[in-house]
């Protein structure tokens, strides 16, 4: 799904480019040459501009349905290290935290050691 949807939004950014490339600008642009009928330059004006357009909505739409696509199946997730739902269990007993690895747990651990009085005079160390 999502691979097709990807190749639909290339091929109108690349129709998109042609005809924005196309559309007459102030210093004359790719859109060149005189004639009359259908591809005058009041008509092609028209067609160019009406075809971007459409495109444009073509390229709105298939960025918006990529982006929701791309995070339909994405979970929340937490820095911290603890899951990141708080329900809890059909048992009923609450969820405990984690014992490791999270990096409160490591802060913590390093905060008790530093605070820690020594106990008599102690011999210096080398680094």
């Amino acid at each position: 799904m999502q691979t097709v949807v990807i190749v639909i939004h290339l091929m109108i950014v690349a129709v998109m480019i042609g005809t924005v490339l196309l559309q007459k600008s102030e210093g004359g642009g790719l859109g060149m040459g005189g004639g009359a009928g259908f591809m005058s330059s009041r008509g092609t004006a028209n067609l160019l501009t009406r075809t971007t357009a459409i495109l444009a909505v073509g390229f709105f739409l298939t960025s918006l349905f990529l982006s929701w696509y791309a995070g339909y199946d994405r979970k929340p997730s937490s820095i911290i290290g603890a899951p990141a739902s708080q329900t809890q269990p059909a048992g009923g007993s609450p969820i405990a935290p984690p014992t490791s690895g999270g990096i409160l747990d490591s802060l913590k651990k390093a905060d008790e050691q530093q605070n820690q009085a020594p106990s008599g005079p102690q011999v210096p160390r080398s680094q």
